[in-house]
């Protein structure tokens, strides 16, 4: 069965490079595609789709931003699993203070060249290990500005009520990005942040078998 992974907002696959699905499965990666002009997430989310086998049973697995996604594609079609990681799946679930900042604007006023230096910072002084900071520099001196500016307008601008099922949804107790204390995981990993996709590929792994086989089994 294949499994369809979609990254985070200005991340791609290396991000999933510690993911070892269980046998059977097949791990596909759904690369970026440019967003149209005034292109809403759900409308995004569905063109994505168009990489997806629909004929044959599938997975989703979302991580951050690619949840959100995912949940979107879910909605209209029937994954045999959707599966979030440091994400969330309805809109009111976001932080109360993006909701203001996307009011303010302020996604539109500050700089995304100032976005990557502050991210860029934030790893050198995190608690993740050294080869981890290395992939997580690079990729995000390597992301495509116009696609995170759009993510971000995307994300302050998404209106969704509806949580497809069935969704499972691992989530590190200390993230920051997303704190835990504003959405309702099946699963949490104690002490791991935003990136545990990175830092507890084991967790996850296990999480993703746990899950896996028996959706594949009930197909």
């Amino acid at each position: 069965m294949k499994v369809y992974f979609i990254s985070g907002l200005a991340a791609d696959k290396r991000v999933f490079r510690d993911i070892q699905l269980p046998e059977g499965f097949e791990a596909v990666y759904l690369n970026w595609i440019q967003p149209e002009k005034d292109e809403s997430l759900p409308q995004y989310a569905l063109r994505l789709a168009a990489n997806i086998n629909k004929e044959e049973p599938f997975a989703l697995v979302g991580l951050s931003f690619g949840g959100m996604l995912a949940t979107e594609i879910a909605k209209q079609y029937q994954p045999v699993a959707t599966i979030l990681i440091s994400s969330v799946p309805v809109s009111n679930q976001l932080p109360v203070y993006y909701r203001i900042a996307g009011k303010l604007w302020l996604h539109k006023i500050v700089p995304i060249s100032l976005i990557k230096t502050s991210a860029s910072v934030k790893r050198f002084v995190s608690r993740e290990q050294n080869e981890v900071k290395k992939v997580l520099w690079q990729i995000i001196h390597e992301s495509d500005t116009g696609l995170i500016k759009w993510s971000m307008n995307a994300i302050l601008n998404w209106h969704n009520e509806t949580i497809p099922q069935p969704v499972w949804h691992i989530h590190g107790t200390k993230d920051e990005i997303l704190p835990v204390r504003y959405t309702n995981p099946t699963h949490t990993i104690p002490k791991e942040g935003h990136m545990l996709v990175m830092t507890r590929p084991d967790a996850v792994n296990a999480f993703l078998k746990k899950v896996l086989a028996p959706a594949a089994a009930n197909a």
